[in-house]
């Protein structure tokens, strides 16, 4: 196969790599296999300056192997709980969509998707996997508290948000569909295929926000990798489908774009022992499927099987591939090779005016988010006196999401559970405002109250899937005699049975939870966020 051949081959995939610096494998990758596009993820990150010499890196490196045009560099900045770019001295934590949505502003989601597209851009990302345009018609469905949603409440309001976000900024948007577009009654697992029963129509309860998108001229489309076999008649994961990626996407909904899939790491393709097709062959159906771009995030030798494999399938006649949507959309977004490696010596200051705005505007944005059920006069708590905060144990929901970091010891050092980043900057947040004595509690490890303490924060991370949680509560809840603020960290459907004030901050990022703090203590004035969900 002829370079020329290769060059083209190698537009067709998004790979990831490890590292905060250019490693090995991607300098081949770029080299040798000619990507065209990167995705960085939360470990490539260490602040902005960091970033942008890193982009600059890999755009050198892909111009000085001959590419055509500069790599699209991708990250899944959807704000909230998935926010590979918000990090100190990198992007601003802003509200994810639920967030958003409880602040019934469409101005609000425009302001902050704007923001949130000025600080990638100013580093050299082009290609935000965000905004989600998820509606959930079903508490049960797991994914909700994973990917924060929009609201199933008001969908004229979600679809004018995604509406301005399509036009906020010059960067590359996109939206994932078929990944929790399903109803389904039964539990199932975003990375892994089982058949669903969907509503009568293929087009769900859910599909507005995903119409108006392609109607506004969204840039690009992800596919997931569940099953819908009564629309598809298969159990073949939909990324890997030519009913939804061909058949739906392009024929039904009209989208003219860019298709792009998830991940293929992700077991519902990878795990050959469960009956998937793995990685390598993977590649190849998705792209006969109609995919545009598949995605690789995190294994070398999957990467390069996956290319050999295409290779193969395009010289046995087997895939015939088209760079039409890649090149047009790397002419619209990609930039030139000037503008791209081009010296900013303006950088430094753009930056700094950039994130103090963005950070007030994330301040409003919380604020405005939360939201208070079950209004009681027993808020504002008084500043300074013993309060005593219990958070749940971090139960892992997606490795994308979660961090493993932060524990709390005994004082003989010993180690006591692991609270995550998210509930210790919690606890130091009320800290900063109250003596605060902080217990991660598990389900059968009785709770301790201090005799001196004014008031009592316990905190829920999707209760209603986790009923242990409220079991915990109601104990509590007998054995106390001071008021009780409860404050929901993630989809509040747990509120249903609570009947203690109930503070709805939608996500467990510090930010929210700084947010629901400044509420308890009456540093914010009331709480104007509205539950947008049922």
């Amino acid at each position: 196969m002829d370079v020329s051949q290769k060059k083209r081959i190698g537009q067709h995939f998004v790979f990831g790599f490890h590292g905060e610096s250019v490693s090995a494998d991607i300098k081949t990758l770029i080299q040798e296999y000619y990507i065209g596009s990167v995705i960085l993820m939360k470990r490539n990150v260490v602040d902005a300056p960091q970033t942008r010499a890193l982009i600059r890196e890999l755009q050198t490196l892909a111009r000085d192997a001959g590419h055509e045009r500069p790599l699209l560099i991708g990250i899944d900045q959807e704000n909230g709980l998935v926010s590979a770019f918000s990090r100190p001295g990198a992007g601003t934590q802003f509200p994810g969509a639920m967030a958003l949505a409880a602040t019934g502003s469409p101005a609000v989601a425009e302001q902050v998707s704007f923001a949130s597209g000025r600080e990638l851009n100013l580093v050299g990302i082009n290609w935000a996997y965000s905004p989600v345009a998820d509606v959930n018609s079903d508490p049960r469905n797991p994914v909700i508290g994973k990917i924060q949603i929009f609201s199933s409440l008001n969908k004229r309001m979600n679809v004018r948000a995604l509406q301005v976000f399509v036009h906020s900024v010059t960067i590359i948007i996109f939206f994932e569909i078929l990944s929790k577009w399903v109803y389904s009654p039964a539990p199932w697992r975003r990375d892994s295929p089982a058949p669903v029963s969907p509503p009568p129509s293929c087009m769900p309860p859910s599909s507005p926000p995903f119409k108006a998108l392609i109607k506004h001229g969204v840039a690009t489309i992800m596919t997931g990798h569940m099953a819908l076999p009564a629309i598809t008649g298969s159990d073949a994961p939909c990324s890997l489908s030519r009913a939804i990626t061909t058949d739906l996407l392009r024929t039904e909904l009209g989208f003219e774009g860019l298709v792009v899939t998830d991940c293929l790491e992700m077991e519902a393709i990878s795990n050959k022992s469960q009956g998937a097709c793995g990685v390598e062959e993977g590649a190849v159906r998705a792209l006969e499927a109609g995919a545009d771009i598949v995605m690789i995030c995190h294994t070398i030798a999957w990467q390069t099987d996956a290319v050999l494999e295409t290779y193969k399938a395009v010289e046995s006649g087997r895939l015939v591939l088209n760079e039409s949507r890649i090149d047009a959309l790397k002419e619209k977004f990609a930039g030139t090779w000037d503008s791209v490696l081009g010296e900013r010596e303006d950088f430094d200051p753009d930056w700094e005016n950039t994130k103090k705005d963005s950070t007030a505007l994330s301040e409003k944005a919380y604020q405005m988010s939360t939201a208070l059920l079950n209004g009681t006069s027993v808020l504002p708590l008084k500043p300074g006196q013993p309060v005593a905060l219990f958070t749940p144990p971090m139960e892992s929901l997606n490795k994308a999401v979660d961090d493993a970091d932060g524990v709390l010891r005994t004082k003989d050092g010993k180690l006591r559970n692991t609270a995550g980043p998210s509930f210790l900057a919690f606890a130091e947040s009320v800290g900063r405002r109250a003596l605060c004595i902080h217990t991660v509690y598990e389900p059968t490890v009785p709770l301790e109250v201090p005799a001196d303490c004014s008031a009592v924060i316990f905190t829920l991370r999707n209760a209603d899937r986790s009923p242990w949680q409220l079991e915990v509560l109601q104990r509590l809840t007998a054995s106390v005699q001071v008021p009780i603020i409860v404050v929901g960290s993630c989809a509040p459907y747990d509120a249903a049975t609570v009947t203690h004030p109930y503070v709805a901050c939608f996500e467990y990022t510090p930010a929210a939870l700084e947010g629901a703090t400044r509420f308890i203590f009456g540093e914010q004035g009331p709480a104007v966020g509205v539950v947008p969900v049922k």
